[in-house]
């Protein structure tokens, strides 16, 4: 069974920062990522530091990943279907692999609600449709703006875009299936024949954070599904760490990053304590 010192689960944003952190505390570290981050839906992101003209997210993570390689994180495309605890260390099972570590962080992300319309991957991909008003409301000013989905969520979101444009529309989830895209319009097919065209939809149906292995290891959720973790970025597990989305609602990049930095630092400085 191959051992490390730490293994990452989740090739994102927080689990790559991570990778190079621990590469260069000079630890053995593992990630496994399991197809395409989320970050890779990004056409161009404005509002990540240190990019003032944009980066899209599959260059971001080819950056991130690069970096990550060149201090020696080893980086492989695999599922964990498993996590347990095995005395001292973690044991992780991906496909037939089974790999051990006495620290795991889990960056594992959310996944999002999406609507059943057809096209709409494409036009995530070509910024019609949307999913954070935090990372691109900017470019979004007096535009006009749908919002999908139903309850306190889509309110919130609403009022949100209402600082940057005075054109934003709440449609009920179930109205998803009368909309369509063109190359540069969303369509909303209403009663009676009539038609609302939007420059944008920002989607608020909301997320499942992907917690799921740290859960059947012993560790702790809030009520939203969130891992509850430490100022160190630990779980109630000890030596479980996990950091960026499946840790908070907010779903930043930076947000991300800065909490992969945190736990990185404490599972390099809590495997030095144990060498003594």
């Amino acid at each position: 069974m191959a051992a490390y010192d730490a293994i990452i689960l989740g090739a994102g944003p927080a689990g790559l920062t991570a990778a190079t952190y621990l590469a260069r505390f000079r630890r053995r570290v593992l990630v496994l990522g399991a197809g395409a981050p989320r970050a890779s839906w990004i056409p161009e992101s404005h509002n990540t530091p240190g990019f003032p003209d944009g980066v899209g997210g599959d260059e971001l993570l080819r950056r991130l990943t690069e970096q990550a390689a060149q201090f020696g994180a080893d980086i492989r495309q695999a599922r964990a279907s498993r996590l347990t605890r095995v005395g001292n260390v973690f044991e992780v099972t991906a496909g037939r692999a089974k790999m051990q570590a006495p620290a795991v962080l889990l960056a594992t992300g959310v996944i999002d609600r999406m609507p059943r319309v057809a096209g709409l991957e494409d036009a995530i991909r070509r910024s019609l449709v949307r999913m954070c008003p935090i990372c691109d409301a900017y470019e979004a000013i007096d535009k006009r703006i749908a919002v999908l989905g139903d309850g306190g969520l889509a309110q919130r979101e609403a009022a949100f875009l209402g600082t940057y444009s005075q054109q934003v529309t709440v449609i009920g989830a179930r109205a998803a299936r009368r909309l369509s895209f063109t190359e540069t319009e969303i369509k909303w097919a209403q009663p009676r024949g009539l038609q609302r065209t939007f420059d944008h939809l920002y989607l608020a149906l909301g997320c499942e954070p992907q917690s799921a292995l740290a859960v059947d290891c012993g560790a702790k959720r809030d009520k939203e599904g969130n891992l509850v973790v430490d100022m160190h970025q630990m779980t109630s597990v000890d030596g479980l760490f996990a950091a960026g989305d499946v840790v908070r609602g907010l779903n930043q990049i930076a947000v991300a990053v800065g909490d992969a930095a945190i736990a990185a630092t404490a599972i390099h400085n809590r495997l030095r304590d144990a060498a003594g």
